[in-house]
């Protein structure tokens, strides 16, 4: 992965997710991705903190966005791996966050681990 895809992809995802565009913000994942965030249990979709699947990963973001309907991310860094990217960004409630993705071969997030200043 360059430098250019990974910001590619972030500021991509990042104006996805202001314009609240659920299909767009969808689009940056694969049909099997596996999802993990402290948000999952924080609102109540399940104890585990996982998501498996488009379709479970698309309510899940359904319900973050009415929950949130401020929601808001401004992008501070990109990092870049093999394969893998990390956005750091100031996510809901001016909470600092960093998720990483793991990549398909064609640029899709096959695995997301998010992760959160709690208060």
């Amino acid at each position: 992965m360059t430098s250019e895809q990974a910001n590619h992809f972030a500021n991509d995802w990042i104006t996805a997710f202001n314009a609240h565009d659920l299909e767009a913000i969808l689009a940056h994942y694969t049909e099997d991705v596996v999802f993990y965030s402290p948000f999952i249990p924080l609102l109540q979709v399940n104890e585990s903190g996982c998501v498996t699947g488009k379709q479970a990963l698309k309510r899940y973001f359904q319900l973050g966005l009415a929950t949130y309907p401020d929601l808001h991310f401004t992008l501070h860094h990109v990092f870049v791996g093999i394969n893998t990217l990390v956005i750091h960004y100031t996510s809901v409630n001016g909470r600092l966050a960093s998720e990483v993705f793991q990549l398909d071969e064609d640029g899709k997030a096959r695995q997301v681990f998010c992760h959160y200043t709690m208060p």
